[in-house]
């Protein structure tokens, strides 16, 4: 398959398509982020993260670029938006530690706690049920039965990246049913 049919393929939602595109592009832009980061995990969740987003804005992909630069984009974006996310998580940490004492909190739940623990994870799974088959299976399979991104791969006989992917799309998805509820 050539890269011009593929993304036309992939505006039209076309999952083989968007397979190829991540197998064909998924070392260029790991080993991009891999440089920055300098961290195998932070590569691996921003090319994930990127994809995941280069996909889901597939259709606004000009023709007259390069699809690799654009993914690329994309991914230093993603990388620039964390950094900076983190400078201000630090930042704000280090004004609220200004006082130098340590406050010891009891983190055990307490009954009305767990109730309302329950109560959400019912709801949660209502809203799992929501979902495609193949996202609810996705996400059964790691946070409810705790399998790896390589047990998943070996269940549902995919790649472990495209595995990582629909996992992502799952969440965004579900997020989304869990804000509209």
């Amino acid at each position: 398959m050539e890269i011009k049919d593929a993304i036309t393929k992939a505006k039209n939602n076309d999952q083989i398509a968007f397979n190829f595109l991540l197998d064909t592009f998924w070392n260029d832009v790991y080993s991009f982020q891999l440089k920055r980061t300098k961290n195998e995990n932070d590569a691996e969740d921003i090319t994930i993260q990127t994809f995941s987003k280069a996909f889901d804005k597939i259709k606004t992909f000009k023709e007259e670029y390069k699809f690799s630069t654009w993914l690329i984009t994309i991914s230093k974006n993603i990388h620039i938006d964390l950094v900076r996310k983190q400078n201000r998580i630090i930042q704000s940490t280090s004004k609220d530690n200004e006082n130098n004492y340590l406050e010891i909190v009891d983190d055990s739940p307490t009954p009305e706690d767990k109730i309302i623990t329950e109560q959400n994870l019912a709801k949660l799974l209502r809203d799992i049920k929501k979902l495609k088959p193949h996202y609810q299976e996705v996400i059964n399979l790691r946070y409810f039965q705790e399998l790896s991104y390589k047990e998943i791969s070996q269940e549902l006989n995919a790649p472990i990246n495209n595995v990582k992917v629909k996992l992502l799309r799952a969440k965004k998805l579900l997020a989304a049913i869990i804000t509209t509820s």
